[in-house]
């Protein structure tokens, strides 16, 4: 819509610069030309076919009033009459150029109107657009002029006409090529926000890390566990229910973040569980798990499953997973270390305390629980 804006907004310069007013007499009117920009304005340049000595250049603003212009020729006696101004930004948009006959007393005059869009501004994408602008506002005057100065042979007003219609499908194809390195531009922008949002997230969690022990006490038999902080099988065989071991700590209030060391086993489980079901797997009570009573994050066979949300996800293997349960919000998330961004958040409806648990899957590499590096 902006570039439509400002195409409709040249058509109309181009409209008011081509047109002349006679105001006595008969003649030609003034050429006036957008030279290009100058000392923060726009410099306007006032052709005339008359001779200094014949007639009298005055510039004259949207009000009336008077503005003082530039001789382009310093031989006022036998050069053609042309003056140039500057116009800058907050004093009128609106300029007249007037040559009067010192004999005559007639006078011819012509006219422009510049928006403020066209007045040089601070954005760099912006300056180059307008600066395109300004090139294509020059071609297409000089196809025009060269059309009326040659419009008694109707086969080079045909081909200036072709030429002038190449000239008009060049400048769109520029303006179609700088709207999409803008949106290119705004888009990359936009990415990098999105970055920067997600690093920040990601530091305000690992700015709650706590440490984690594995409880010895609470695990499945056929688990390892070295160093309290790292947890293998002995067991190559698929176990049922899930083999896993339950950390010392428990939270029920706060935020806390820790972060385990998965590396690039195939297959892995983390999470959170509650009170009840840690003091199954303490006493052995039971073979199987409540429902509803424990979140978490699954690896398995190159895909990512969460509890509670159908589907699977297709991220990139990770080889070291943030965990950050915040009660304050009640959710329960889960963050790609190496890449500082947020893989998913599960709120969760539960209460009393919540374990961290680790089940290592039945390969016989090692998930270990490492210090946060902040």
């Amino acid at each position: 819509m902006g570039v439509l804006v400002q195409l409709t907004a040249v058509i109309f310069i181009l409209v008011l610069v081509s047109t002349h007013h006679l105001t006595a007499g008969d003649g030609h009117g003034p050429l006036l030309v957008l030279d290009g920009y100058e000392d923060e304005g726009i410099r306007l340049k006032c052709f005339s076919e008359r001779l200094f000595s014949e007639v009298q250049v005055l510039w004259t603003d949207g009000r009336g009033g008077n503005l003082t212009g530039t001789p382009l020729n310093t031989d006022t006696i036998t050069a053609n009459a042309s003056s140039s101004i500057i116009l800058k930004p907050g004093s009128g948009n609106s300029v007249s150029c007037k040559i009067i006959d010192k004999l005559l007393k007639t006078s011819t005059e012509s006219s422009v109107v510049i928006a403020n869009v066209f007045f040089p501004a601070t954005s760099p994408w912006l300056a180059a657009f307008i600066v395109i602008l300004l090139l294509g506002i020059f071609l297409v005057i000089a196809a025009i002029y060269k059309l009326r100065s040659n419009s008694k042979t109707t086969t080079r007003e045909r081909n200036a006409q072709k030429e002038f219609q190449k000239e008009i499908d060049d400048l769109k194809d520029e303006l179609d090529e700088e709207q999409d390195r803008f949106q290119n531009e705004n888009q990359d922008m936009l990415d990098k926000i999105e970055n920067v949002q997600n690093e920040l997230d990601f530091r305000r969690a690992q700015s709650n890390a706590v440490n984690i022990t594995l409880d010895e006490n609470c695990k499945h038999p056929s688990l390892i566990i070295k160093e309290k902080n790292r947890v293998t099988s002995s067991t190559q065989k698929e176990i049922l229910p899930k083999a896993v071991v339950v950390a010392t700590e428990g939270f029920s209030e706060k935020r806390h973040y820790w972060e385990v060391e998965v590396g690039d086993k195939s297959e892995w489980e983390l999470g959170v569980m509650d009170e009840e079901i840690r003091n199954i797997l303490r006493n052995n009570t039971r073979n199987t798990f409540p429902k509803g009573k424990l979140l978490s994050l699954r690896f398995s066979q190159g895909e990512y499953t969460l509890t509670g949300v159908n589907g699977v996800r297709n991220w990139k293997p990770c080889s070291v997973v943030g965990v950050f349960l915040d009660w304050e919000s009640v959710t329960l998330s889960f963050f790609d270390v190496e890449e500082k961004s947020l893989l998913e958040s599960l709120p969760f409806d539960l209460s009393g305390n919540l374990y961290p648990f680790f089940s290592p899957g039945s390969d016989d590499k090692w998930l270990g629980v490492r210090p946060v590096y902040t």
